[in-house]
């Protein structure tokens, strides 16, 4: 299942956006996405596919850790660069580039919360890379569980859902190449 998932469809086409102009890269990008649950428990099997897979970009959620308990060396000594979001041991995303980062995002513009007080979960971060003369910016997305239709959580995951549908249309009017890949929670 991974292994076809590494394949990577042109951005432009994914959300029908117009052919960016060719680049001097002659081969596409491979990104892959994968809910990992727990990067501490999985890092030997992660480090296998990425180096099996020949993946660029490889877009993580569940990784239920902080960025200080990350285990970076092992992905360092493979050839890639990490950007971590993990708040405690619930949630969290991250995205591993061997592609120069350009920059990174923590959360969407207009991410809603969850709980009172209202808390912005580790569920989001973009990471920018250059990919020949042009940036790509991967989502690594761990959509909200909606559990049962009359439970907070349902309510709660329509809003976080809304808030990415908004601000990914603004994204696409600024003709930005992107991705929107994780945990959809389907």
């Amino acid at each position: 299942q991974l292994r076809n998932s590494a394949r990577f469809t042109p951005v432009s086409r994914v959300f029908h956006a117009p052919t960016p102009p060719l680049t001097a890269r002659l081969d596409p990008m491979r990104f892959a996405t994968w809910n990992v649950n727990s990067i501490r428990t999985r890092v030997d099997r992660v480090i296998a596919f990425l180096q099996r897979s020949d993946t660029d970009v490889l877009a993580m959620q569940e990784i239920k850790c902080r960025p200080d308990q990350f285990p970076i060396e092992p992905f360092e000594k493979a050839g890639y660069h990490v950007a971590i979001h993990g708040l405690n041991q619930w949630n969290g995303v991250a995205v591993a580039s061997r592609l120069p980062v350009v920059s990174t995002e923590v959360n969407f513009p207009g991410q809603p919360g969850f709980g009172d007080p209202e808390v912005v979960e580790a569920r989001a971060l973009g990471v920018t890379v250059l990919d020949g003369d042009q940036e790509v910016t991967t989502w690594s997305l761990y959509v909200p569980n909606g559990r049962e239709l009359d439970h907070p959580h349902y309510t709660y995951k329509l809003r976080w859902l809304r808030a990415l549908l908004e601000v990914g249309d603004t994204w696409l009017e600024q003709g930005r190449q992107i991705a929107l890949v994780g945990d959809w929670n389907i």
